[in-house]
């Protein structure tokens, strides 16, 4: 292709531009060899004339096409050349806002001076396992390559970050850190990638700074190598740091700082714990004032320094340590504000004795004040004859001071980083490690000295191994093509490093340079210039002398040479050093002793394949001779670096400061030019120009180029020779592309050539097409306007006839309006005039009529006013008049009364007054004297009776007395057996009674069934009439507004989402429960595979199946508890070792607890006892008494050990329960919903308590009648000694049982029946109290809806409609419930009753034929029926085979012929036999068994999906049979009669229940779990990447990313799956788990669950790969929805939900496909992505990349109208879907229709041990 076709009108160039470096330009003037100028068109329109000459300047470089533009790669561009890159770069930073960019093995990565949400952990797991090339650039993708690589390789890697200060190093080497530390996270809890990702902090604390250009500036290098074991889990790291900024300790440039951990100590100097540093403000010290800004915006020094100090504590670093290192810190701070003063002969100083830094500075470090005061103001000088003392000057002392502060500090920076390696070592084996190095980058400034000059040494090292690494891999990739190459030459940078460390180099001379005693810099600068002035790489500066230039590849550097023998020397005053030395502090003095650097051995020296050493070596002492210089230590480092890097594969990341003001999104393209030649990135562009660029597989060549070909070639079947004969044809010149085993290769500019070719075609071919629709257009539009102007002609005249008409019929209408008008207007103005006549004559009149009436008015008024005053006149007359008479009066009464009051006063002074008030009290005393005689005449007869009565009764206790002896001695004279006779006849009299009230309490039990039944009778009317008033309301509340519905329905959605929330808060419980488990046998699996116990231990693994893995409810009675294997435990293990566990202590603690409270109570009861025997003691009592005595105390004494042995049992059964329920709270910290599950497993306790008393009442009952028969028999047997002829001539035998037992028997009836009587009474009284309650609340509503009918009907929907239905609603399921649970109690007493009275027949027949003991169990031979009952018994021996045959060794193909769920069934008719027989411990026994037993085999095939899919069918049906037939009502619904006979007996199984439905929980989650294992690497390659509707994708130029090494060459790169396969996969799984008979809910949820995962991968890989986001791949993915929604219609699943678990994903495929342009569309785009956050909308549109020129790309207008429409929506923030949520899973109830007794076992199951009943 000639230069002429290349430079032809419309080519688009770029060209060079001071501002920009590039612009943009289009030729508007073909180019012909020969022209000097170039005819150009800038983006402003304006024309240029841009000269060319082999002098000037050479063509400009051609811009790509814009379908190339924005690529993820760019060695994807056909152009490769240095605008090209910098203007992708800004394209992705700006308008994609993407920060990462590849180019060939490099990551490109952008500082965006913002916190992006790109670095979650659902980040992390999208790009953990993937291709490097597959997903969008990222840091966690390089990571991942890294990690990838050293697993499948088995080579150690290291990822090499580098740019300048501020461009993001740290951040990203920190990122990198973190998918290693998730990703590879330690297998044990040692937590070692908490502590790897906890060192950041603290050297970010100590080593970095804030400049100009960052404000958390890394002033130090680091290699930080993460080790991994041969499974690749974390298990230590260690770090190596590198040429540490100490200048920066003592000197700040302008608005610069010092290191952090200066600043956070004095912005925390407040708090108590740092008084004694006696630290400030930071603006009060030396070191820390000099930039003159101690703040820096956004950063809180203080909570910093919370954040170091608790990462110093993760490390390990004690408390103690932590204080010293914050002493040496605030002594530094001190040492820099100690006054040196000058002295006047300018060669000494001194320092003041009363400074109090130097105090504070000695104090803090200590050491001696006076020997410091002294050393810093003088040096000693040893020569060979002699040693003295010198004085230094001001200038020296100073920087002596300075010196010794950089010392400190550098001596402390490599104390801590020993010490954060000693914590991250690890004594485990190392594998392999990944190495992480966060390098300065190449820097240049106004002035540079040592340490830019070291940097950019380091720089050049770094340099030459990218450039051969990156040349090696190009030559690596045509090797294994198979195309001829030739040597790519590249820049070799070898020159310039041995001008910097060869012999006689820079470093060389600089180091002897320190080696001579008045060496000077400018000494050095002249032997640099006379020894390298020759070198091409070394420059003179011309205006200087005391400078240097070297030519790096980046760019020239000038350095001036002061300062650089100091600060190669880096010296120290040798007697400040021993001061320091002999500190009294520990620490201190670790810091300057010789041997301080020979710690222990890094991990990575003994473990990896490569010799790793410390960075820096330890110093041999203090002298000149024997220490290395800086430069040497550097060099030497270094070395060490690159042997490590070069035994490594490197992995780069490139980091770009994008401006230097620090704001966000902004792009300086000069900078980035910069920084890009600095750091590699364009030479790696340049090697790659230099060879084949651009590569291309031939199906992709084929599909994206199949325009160019003929039909001719489109026959051929081999597509490879089809791109053979296509490119032979387009292109002649051969050398320009080269055909490889899979690629073709192109050379730089061919696929832009190509691209040009194939946009022709299409121009070319839409030509035409515009041209024949255009004129199909034309001719359209010709006839729809001849026949539009027929019928505007037609139409035309006929309204011009129309309008002529219309003006003759109006002329005519006129006239006879112009009439009437006149008239109507003449009339009007008559009636006008007559109407104004009389309104006048009518005011006029009016007028005088007012004033006539004004006149009689006015008379009226002072006719009134007159009448008034003269009214009022004589009134004021006459009560004058009054008021005089009255006071004459009141003056005249006074006199009179004062003179009847003073003859009062002389009448009471007489005699005759006080008389007669003495006869009034003498008779008042003359009654009173009366009435106590008549009171003391009653006590006298009471007296007197009452001795009467006492000397009766005391007669009367005599004689009685006297007959009581009297008795005693006729009982003690008469013979045994009369009395025994007579208490036989009393027994059987007491025997009839007790008969007789045995009928009555029944008789009494019976009717107040029948009360009871009544009146749930009653209660169920009520409970109907309640409904029919509740529908009633309904009603009429619907017909008051019906609109009010959907209220009601939100609230049950509402509803129905909590339930789902806390469904699946509960699952997740029980999954974390699953995975603390699978981890507690993982390591009981661990301790048994690395130690070995000998001899016989009772521990988890050997336990039986009672104590193993039996973590459910107890039903059993007879077997203690936890605390005998507790006790036999300690007698195992020994007292001391038991006393060394904590948990064997706190059990028996605990038990001593609890059997010092039993013996206290036992011991109350007892008493008790006593007191009423002996109560009854003292009383008149007969043989029968002392009988019935006896039987109660054997009663009690049974019931007392009984007590006994259940309390202890259950108390040990509570303990577990609540230590498990502990347990499980302290591994998933869920307060609240962990005391659901405590509350839940107390009631299941509860329930079962209940059940264990009825046993035990059952249980004493038949002892008690045991014991007594005993002893009557024997008391018996002693009087037919006595006495045997009697009883031998009777030989009907006395019933000894009656009598015994009657008494007892009818006690126990009697308690029994009272407590029954009682609950029922408690039970009935209950329910008039709630029936009550309902009256009352029904009255209440009632009036509220009255008064509800007085009001709107707005206000009554407002304020009704919510409150009513909810309420009635909630009383009417109460009372469903209420009714429920009385039936349920009804029940429970029937069957109770029902065993107590078949217990007392037994016992009747028992003790009546005690002399035949073969027929104790008869009572279990009755209860078999001739028929099968759906039982299988077998014996207790033959469990552990049953387990083993029905589960353990169990196929699901074994049973594919039969029944499904076979071995559920089999299972529950064993349960059904032992619940008939009611033995509980073989219940217990079996289910335990069978719950272990499953789960051993689900965890020996965990990743099986049929095995998991089989269990999971037969628990869930295991778990409904247990509910069907648990004889609860609610289940019982869809029985048939039989099923409701086979029905469980005697145990309710309602906890193993729930136990069953844990379990199916836990199975369920593994099933889903295998199957998204499966499927997850179809799903990408089948939804995004197959061509499920072929020739419709285009295909795009792929970059470097298709040849990465993440591609595992061996086994042929990645599977390709197609839709078909993935949807025949879903067919398997959905045909597997119909097979094995799993009910279709639950088959409906995998299902869902599955099309989540499909949702969740498939729009995760959209959001991070921009090669798919396009309008073909939109298309693609709808169609291939539309076939999984085919898929579900096809299998009836349609109303599974699954539809709705991928409508993300559908309208991210129509976001793709919808028009992305105008306001109308970014509004339709609004409405239809719903279910899309605005992130991921964004993100989409980013994204989107055109597939050819002819489609516009979406423009950053249009995604900031979509971010202004959305920016009000709540939503979730979250970038990607969770791949690892769960929906909750819900068991609905599905009872078999199946009869038990129908049951087939087959023989090839070997079940012959089983036997049907």
């Amino acid at each position: 292709m000639s230069v002429t076709e290349l430079y032809s009108r419309y080519t688009r160039v770029w060209i060079p531009d001071p501002e920009e470096v590039w612009k943009p330009a289009e030729i508007i003037k073909d180019y012909k060899e020969g022209d000097t100028v170039l005819h150009l068109k800038l983006e402003d329109e304006s024309t240029l004339e841009y000269s060319i000459g082999p002098k000037d300047h050479a063509l400009p470089f051609l811009r790509n096409p814009d379908i190339l533009v924005g690529e993820n790669d760019l060695t994807a561009l056909s152009y490769l050349h240095e605008p090209a890159v910098l203007h992708n770069l800004k394209v992705r930073f700006l308008e994609s806002n993407h920060i990462y960019t590849y180019c060939g093995i490099v990551l490109v990565a952008i500082n965006p001076y913002e916190q992006l949400q790109i670095y979650g952990e659902e980040v992390i797991n999208a790009y953990s396992g993937q291709n490097m090339g597959d997903m969008d650039p990222h840091i966690f993708a390089v990571a991942e390559e890294a990690y990838k690589q050293m697993a499948r390789d088995e080579k150690n890697q290291s990822i090499i970050v580098s740019g300048e200060s501020g461009a993001g190093k740290t951040v990203s080497a920190k990122y990198a850190m973190r998918f290693f530390a998730t990703v590879g996270g330690s297998a044990n809890d040692t937590s070692v990638e908490e502590k790897v990702l906890a060192s950041s902090p603290i050297m970010e604390a100590i080593g970095n700074a804030k400049t100009t250009r960052n404000d958390n500036s890394s002033r130090f290098g680091k290699y930080i190598q993460i080790g991994f074991d041969r499974r690749y889990h974390i298990i230590g790291a260690n770090m190596r740091t590198y040429l540490l900024e100490k200048s920066r300790v003592v000197f700040q440039a302008e608005e610069e700082r010092n290191y952090h951990i200066f600043y956070q100590l004095c912005a925390s100097s407040s708090l108590p714990e740092f008084k004694d540093l006696t630290l400030t403000s930071a603006e009060d010290f030396t070191y820390t004032s000099l930039g003159e800004n101690i703040f820096i915006e956004g950063v809180n020094d203080a909570e910093d320094l919370v954040k170091t100090k608790e990462a110093l504590t993760m490390l390990g670093v004690k408390e103690i340590h932590q204080v010293s290192i914050f002493k040496v810190i605030a002594s530094i701070l001190h040492l820099g504000n100690v006054g040196i003063v000058s002295e006047r002969d300018g060669e000494s100083c001194h320092i003041n004795r009363d400074d109090t830094h130097l105090h504070h500075f000695c104090r803090l470090l200590g050491i001696e004040q006076e020997q410091m005061e002294h050393w810093l103001c003088r040096r000693k000088l040893v020569t060979t004859a002699e040693t003295y003392v010198k004085n230094v000057s001001y200038a020296q002392a100073v920087n002596a001071r300075d010196a010794l502060a950089k010392h400190i500090y550098a001596h402390l920076f490599d104390w801590i980083v020993e010490h954060i390696n000693k914590a991250l070592h690890t004594s485990t084996k190392q594998h392999s490690f990944i190495g992480v190095l966060d390098i300065y980058g190449f820097e240049t400034f106004e002035i540079n000295s040592f340490e830019q000059f070291c940097i950019n040494y380091a720089n050049e090292k770094l340099q030459q191994q990218f450039n051969s690494h990156v040349f090696k891999l190009e030559q690596e990739e045509y090797m294994k093509e198979q195309i001829p190459w030739t040597l790519i030459d590249f820049y070799d940078n070898q020159p310039c490093i041995d001008l910097i460390e060869a012999k006689l180099g820079i470093l060389d001379l600089l180091d002897e340079e320190c080696k001579v005693p008045k060496g000077t810099d400018q000494n050095w600068a002249q032997k640099l210039y006379s020894k390298h002035s020759k070198s091409g790489h070394f420059e003179k500066p011309r205006m200087s002398n005391r400078s240097f230039i070297v030519v790096h590849f980046a760019d020239k550097v000038e350095y001036q040479c002061d300062g650089f023998l100091e600060k190669n020397r880096d010296t120290v005053y040798e007697e400040q050093i021993n001061i320091l030395k002999a500190s009294q502090f520990q620490l201190v003095a670790d810091l300057f002793n010789d041997g301080k650097d020979a710690g222990p051995p890094s991990a990575t020296s003994k473990t990896s394949k490569i010799n790793v050493r410390a960075a820096k070596p330890a110093p041999k002492g203090h002298n000149r001779e024997h220490r290395k210089t800086v430069g040497t230590q550097f060099r030497n480092s270094l070395h060490l670096l690159m042997d490590t890097l070069n035994a490594t594969t490197p992995h780069y990341v490139r980091c770009i400061k994008p401006n230097d003001f620090k704001e966000s999104f902004v792009f300086d393209s000069r900078r980035a030019v910069q920084q890009l030649r600095a750091c590699g990135v364009l030479e790696t562009i340049r090697i790659s120009a230099a060879g084949y660029p651009s590569r291309w597989t031939y199906p992709d060549f084929f599909s994206r180029y199949r325009v160019l070909m003929t039909k001719k070639d489109m026959t051929i079947g081999d597509k490879k020779q089809v791109c053979k004969n296509l490119l032979e044809t387009l292109i002649k010149d051969p050398d320009k592309f080269q055909f490889g085993k899979t690629k073709i290769f192109f050379r730089a500019g061919q696929v832009a050539y190509l691209e040009k070719l194939r946009a022709d075609k299409f121009r070319f071919a839409c030509i035409n097409i515009q041209k024949t629709v255009r004129g199909w257009l034309q001719r359209i539009r010709y006839r729809k306007i001849r026949k539009s102007a027929i019928t505007l002609q037609r139409y035309g005249r006929g309204y011009l006839a129309r309008r002529y008409a219309e003006m003759l019929r109006l002329t005519r209408a006129a006239l006879i309006c112009q009439k009437q008008y006149r008239m109507v207007r003449v009339r009007r103005e008559y009636l006008r005039t007559r109407r104004a006549v009389i309104t006048i004559q009518a005011f006029a009149r009016g007028m005088f009529i007012r004033r006539l009436y004004q006149e009689f008015l006015l008379h009226h008024k002072a006719m009134i006013i007159q009448k008034t005053i003269r009214g009022w006149l004589v009134r004021k007359k006459y009560l004058r008049a009054r008021y005089a008479a009255i006071v004459i009066q009141c003056f005249y009464r006074r006199v009179r009364a004062k003179r009847q009051l003073k003859q009062l006063k002389i009448e009471a002074r007489s005699a005759e007054h006080l008389k007669n008030l003495s006869v009034g009290m003498e008779n008042k005393i003359v009654q009173l004297q009366k009435k106590m005689d008549n009171q003391s005449k009653e006590y006298k007869t009471q007296n007197e009776q009452l001795v009467v009565t006492n000397t009766a009764l005391g007669s009367e206790v005599t004689k009685l007395q006297k007959e009581v002896e009297t008795l005693r001695s006729r009982q003690t004279a008469g013979t045994q057996v009369t009395s025994l006779q007579e208490e036989l006849e009393k027994l059987r009299a007491e025997l009839q009674e007790a008969n007789a009230q045995k009928k009555q309490i029944e008789e009494e039990f019976s009717n107040e069934k029948q009360g009871l039944e009544q009146r749930v009778e009653e209660l169920e009317k009520e409970n109907s009439l309640l409904k029919k008033e509740k529908e009633e309301m309904n009603r009429r509340i619907q017909t008051s507004n019906q609109g009010q519905g959907g209220d009601v329905s939100q609230k049950e959605i509402r509803l129905q989402v909590e339930l789902d929330e806390e469904r699946q808060r509960y699952q997740n419980l029980v999954k974390e429960y699953s995975r603390l488990e699978q981890r507690y046998e993982n390591l009981q699996e661990d301790m048994s595979s690395t130690k070995f116990h000998p001899g016989h231990r009772r521990n988890h693994s050997n336990q039986s199946s009672l104590g193993s893995d039996s973590n459910y409810p107890s039903i059993n009675m007879s077997e203690a508890g936890d605390t005998d294997d507790t006790i036999q435990q300690v007698e195992e293990m020994g007292i001391e070792k038991a006393a060394m566990d904590l948990s064997v202590f706190m059990k028996l603690q605990k038990r001593v607890r609890e059997l010092e409270q039993e013996r206290k109570r036992l011991q109350t009861n007892l008493e008790k006892v006593e007191e009423l025997s002996k109560h009854k003691g003292n009383e008149p009592k007969s043989s029968t008494s002392e009988d019935d005595i006896n039987a109660d105390l054997a009663y009690n004494s049974l019931k007392r050990q009984e007590l006994e042995t259940e309390n202890k049992k259950l108390k040990n059964d509570l303990n577990e329960l609540r230590k498990a329920v502990a347990d499980k709270a302290s591994d998933n910290n869920s307060s609240n919903e962990l005391q659901e599950g405590y509350n839940l497993l107390l009631n299941q306790l509860k329930a079962a308590n209940e059940e264990l008393d009825v046993r035990k009442e059952e249980v004493l009952m038949l002892k008690t009648q045991i014991v007594n028969s005993t002893r009557q028999s024997e008391n018996i047997n002693h009087i037919d000694s006595n006495d045997g002829s009697e009883w031998t001539d009777n030989k009907k035998p006395v019933d000894s049982e009656d009598t015994v037992d009657a008494p007892d028997l009818k006690k126990l009836l009697e308690a029994q029946l009272q407590t029954q009587s009682r609950q029922h009474k408690d039970e009935l009284e209950a329910l008039h109290t709630q029936i009550e309650l309902l009256k009352d609340n029904l009255e209440k509503k009632q009036e509220m809806l009255d008064h509800f009918s007085t009001l709107s009907p707005e206000a009554l929907v407002e304020f009704s409609v919510q409150q009513e239905i909810t309420r009635l609603t909630n009383e009417n399921l109460d009372l469903k419930e209420l009714v429920e649970k009385l039936e349920k109690n009804e029940k429970k007493l029937k069957k109770q009753l029902r065993i107590y009275m078949k217990k007392v027949q037994e016992l009747e027949v028992s003790q009546a034929t005690k002399s035949r003991p073969e027929l104790t169990r008869q009572v279990t031979v009755q209860r078999k029926e001739k028929d099968f009952e759906g039982m299988l018994e077998y014996y207790k021996d033959d469990e552990a085979l049953l387990v083993k045959t029905l589960i353990t060794d169990m196929k699901p193909n074994a049973v594919s012929a039969t029944v499904p769920c076979l071995p559920a069934y089999i299972l529950f008719m064993c349960i059904r036999h032992a619940d008939y027989i009611n033995d509980d411990q073989k219940v217990h026994s079996l289910l335990t068994a069978n719950i272990n037993a499953i789960k051993k085999v689900l965890k020996r095939n965990n990743d099986d999906f049929e095995m998991t899919s089989f269990w999971l069918a037969n628990t869930s049906r295991l778990l409904h049979c247990l509910k069907q037939y648990s004889g609860d009502e609610a289940f019982m619904t869809q029985n048939t009669a039989k099923q409701n006979e086979h029905c469980l007996k005697n145990f309710d199984l309602a906890e193993y229940r729930q136990v069953l439905s844990d379990l199916s929980i836990q199975i369920y989650q593994q099933l889903v779990r295998v199957a998204e294992g499966i499927m997850q690497p179809m799903i990408v390659s089948a939804m995004l990447e197959s061509e499920s509707i072929p020739s419709l994708a285009g295909v795009k130029p792929m970059g470097y990313r298709n040849r990465s090494s993440s591609l595992d060459c061996e086994s042929g790169g990645p599977v390709g799956y197609t839709l078909q396969a993935l949807i025949k996969q879903l067919g398997q799984f959905y045909t597997i788990m119909a097979d094995h008979g799993l009910d279709p809910e639950i088959s409906q949820q995998v299902v869902r669950q599955l099309f989540y995962s499909i949702n969740a991968v498939t729009l995760n890989n959209l959001l991070l790969r921009k090669d798919v986001c396009s309008w073909s791949t939109g298309m693609q993915l709808r169609y291939n929805i539309s076939q999984l929604e085919e898929w579900l219609r096809g299998k009836n699943l349609h109303q599974s939900g699954a539809v709705a678990t991928i409508e993300p994903v559908i309208q991210a495929a129509q976001l793709l496909q919808v028009k992305k342009k105008t306001s109308q569309d970014a509004e339709a785009i609004c409405s239809l992505c719903t279910a899309l956050s605005l992130q991921q909308i964004v993100k989409i549109l980013n994204l989107y990349t055109p597939l050819n020129e002819f489609e516009e790309r979406v423009t950053v207008s249009f995604i900031r109208e979509i971010q202004n429409r959305l920016q009000d929506r709540i939503e979730n923030n979250q970038l990607l879907v969770d791949t690892k949520y769960t929906f909750p899973v819900l068991f609905p109830y599905t009872p078999s229709a199946l009869s038990l007794e129908t049951v087939h076992i087959p023989a090839s199951l070997s079940l012959d041990f089983l036997t049907r009943v």
